[in-house]
């Protein structure tokens, strides 16, 4: 089920850790919605199908920030440049 998700945490993390990433930054604001799998990862986008030819979800490559009071953060980056989701690394079971 997709519930709403505020990004500007994530948003101000990456403003500091990685300020040249603007088009990464902007396509984390567009990230207001989500569906979360188990409580360590949230999907921005289906991962159905992922990788396969005609799925939305075609990985290109992981950021890797730490968050002060999260832990290390794991952003998925898909290759059209959107946010496929997030992971929280001290979440993990």
């Amino acid at each position: 089920m997709w519930v709403k998700y505020n990004p500007n945490w994530l948003v101000n993390l990456l403003q500091e850790q990685l300020p040249d990433k603007t088009d990464i930054i902007e396509a984390v604001q567009q990230c207001t919605r989500g569906v979360w799998e188990k409580k360590n990862y949230i999907y921005f986008v289906s991962p159905k199908n992922a990788d396969l030819p005609g799925a939305e979800w075609q990985f290109k490559e992981n950021l890797i920030l730490d968050d002060p009071d999260r832990g290390m953060i794991v952003v998925d980056i898909l290759k059209d440049g959107r946010v496929g989701g997030i992971q929280f690394e001290s979440l993990v079971d």
